[in-house]
């Protein structure tokens, strides 16, 4: 009985312990380059978007836009790149090699294919895709289409869905499962209907009228017998980049849209979240993968973000980005047993940096040093060399709890070889705290690191009592030390910010799919958080704002009632939130 009692107290005990562990977005992987000369004449730079994982015999493997390869890792961590080109001899000079991959499962074997509207493209199966052992199923796939997506179903039936567009909808399928043939033709799934649904207006605030809105990155997920059909817009440009969603009763539809965007995050470090997919982890979890922007050498420069996501009593799909890019934990078969995952997972450790002081060894030109903490990833602070020696301070302003930091380097000066992957590349440095700015003491030593670590996060094993923080630079892998994100979290060891008052939304008839947001301002707040949904115990998108006290919302479906929440945010915690307002 002792040995009992005792095994499970050791498993409990391992379980909490995975509970513990976690991650912050954008996440940590090696990013490939743009492989593509005119998209990188700005300077070179990391790109990728168009995510999708898969759990696949209980690893989750990784595929996106031009990657040269693919990741997979046991615990959504540690990520390890395969490096492969998914090319046959008649297109090895193909820029767009694995552009907005599908990636689905058949029985034991994974498929991948690439965006193509040609009948030269190649649909590719292993077995055992941790060794790189891939093989041609069908040398050109008769059917192409451009961001493609892959769906089997329960009975084993075969579907494939694409579109990417701002005239056409996106597009179903069934394939035949043994020759992945077309079964019949393809049919209209879904096309955008920006006159109902605000969000879905092109533009960074949903109101530029000089585009369509594009529709693309097709998903699907069935749950409880119904079909989700994920899709992205308005544009992957813009910070309201989502992914939106339309339920059906059968893989080809018809389909009912949700009103609001099932991912979407506006605000903070790393926006967009939109072209992505979702999978379950090995506890049964739902979560969501899809793409953020940067968007500052081009257009296309992106990254990837991971979010809790899931179905609620009543099969609303629905994805938590609120404090998305802030430590959040892994799954563990504890997520079940905390409560709501939509507030579960977010550790509640606070950035305790934005918008303080801070020093440096030089500056570059413009790239000035409060662009390391001001909360954007599309702004950075440069040094003027990217020697050994050059460094950053950043001063928390009293003496802080720090739980975890986060290193988000930018491409400054990249070497212009920079195109495609470049493998074998590293980062290295020292992260150092002092309680004074005087005496300091190692934090971190990443000297001998050998890993492309450009978004670097470190949870510390017991939190540490500092007022400054240092980045020092060891080793750049190319260009200039640049930071966009040098981002502390834990706690101030203060108050938390008071309730905030006097919230008011203003909707018009002129446009109803618009509101005006205001609300009095939080002495010791940093940023607030407005939550809405189209009913009281469904707030599941939430925006956060940076030092303003008012929001133009720009988001809202025109035929339905609304309901909104505010809460305010400093370095010590959250207010509680304010009183749920109806919005006819």
């Amino acid at each position: 009985m002792k040995k009992y009692i005792l095994l499970s107290l050791v498993f409990f005990a391992l379980k909490w312990s995975a509970a513990q562990q976690t991650y912050c977005n954008p996440i940590n992987i090696d990013y490939g380059y743009t492989p593509i000369p005119n998209f990188s004449e700005w300077g070179r730079h990391r790109a990728t978007a168009d995510p999708v994982i898969v759990n696949y015999k209980g690893d989750y493997y990784l595929f996106s836009t031009n990657q040269w390869g693919y990741w997979w890792s046991k615990d959504l961590l540690n990520w390890n790149f395969v490096s492969k080109k998914f090319l046959r001899p008649w297109n090895l000079n193909t820029y767009d090699e694995l552009c907005a991959p599908a990636v689905g499962v058949v029985g034991d074997t994974m498929l991948v294919f690439g965006s193509t509207y040609t009948k030269h493209f190649t649909l590719w199966m292993s077995t055992n895709p941790k060794e790189n052992d891939w093989k041609p199923l069908v040398d050109s796939l008769e059917i192409g289409g451009w961001d493609p997506a892959f769906f089997t179903d329960d009975d084993g039936r075969f579907y494939m869905y694409n579109g990417s567009s701002n005239v056409y909808p996106l597009y179903g399928i069934e394939l035949n499962r043994k020759t992945f043939q077309p079964v019949g033709t393809r049919k209209e799934m879904y096309l955008l209907q920006s006159w109902r649904y605000g969000w879905q207006r092109f533009g960074e605030y949903m109101d530029n009228t000089f585009l369509d809105p594009f529709i693309e990155g097709a998903w699907m997920t069935k749950h409880n017998g119904k079909y989700y059909l994920q899709y992205g817009a308005p544009g992957t440009e813009f910070s309201g980049y989502a992914d939106g969603v339309v339920v059906g009763d059968s893989p080809l539809g018809p389909f009912t849209p949700q009103s609001d965007p099932y991912s979407m995050k506006v605000g903070g470090f790393i926006r967009g979240g939109g072209h992505g997919a979702t999978f379950q982890d090995n506890f049964k979890n739902y979560w969501h993968v899809s793409t953020g922007i940067i968007s500052v050498k081009n257009t296309f420069e992106r990254r990837i973000g991971i979010w809790p996501a899931g179905f609620d009593k009543d099969g609303v799909l629905y994805c938590n980005t609120a404090f998305g890019d802030y430590p959040t934990y892994l799954p563990s078969s504890l997520d079940g047993e905390v409560g709501d995952t939509m507030r579960s997972l977010f550790t509640g450790w606070m950035l305790l940096n934005y918008n303080k002081p801070v020093q440096v060894s030089s500056t570059l030109g413009n790239y000035t040093s409060n662009n390391a903490v001001d909360e954007k990833i599309k702004t950075y602070w440069s040094a003027k060399t990217g020697d050994k020696g050059e460094w950053i301070q950043s001063d928390l302003g009293n003496l802080s709890a720090v739980q975890a930091i986060q290193v988000n380097y930018a491409d400054q000066g990249a070497a212009p070889d920079h195109l495609g992957k470049v493998n074998g590349q590293f980062h290295q440095y020292i992260l150092s705290y002092s309680v004074d700015g005087k005496k300091w003491k190692v934090l971190v030593d990443k000297t001998h690191n050998k890993k492309d670590i450009p978004h670097d996060y470190v949870e510390l094993e017991k939190p540490v009592q500092a007022r400054f923080i240092r980045l020092e630079n060891i080793h750049m892998p190319t260009g200039k030390f640049a930071i966009s994100g040098l981002r502390v979290f834990g706690n101030g060891n203060g108050a938390k910010p008071a309730a905030v008052k006097d919230f008011v939304v203003l909707r018009t008839e002129k446009d109803k799919r618009s509101a005006y947001i205001k609300w009095r301002p939080v002495d010791n707040a940093y940023a607030y958080n407005i939550y809405y949904g189209t009913a009281p115990d469904k707030l599941y998108t939430c925006m956060m704002v940076h030092s303003d006290n008012e929001y133009w919302m720009k988001a809202m479906d025109r035929e339905k009632v609304y309901y909104y929440q505010v809460e305010a945010v400093n370095e010590n915690g959250v207010s509680e939130r304010s009183k749920i307002i109806k919005v006819d």
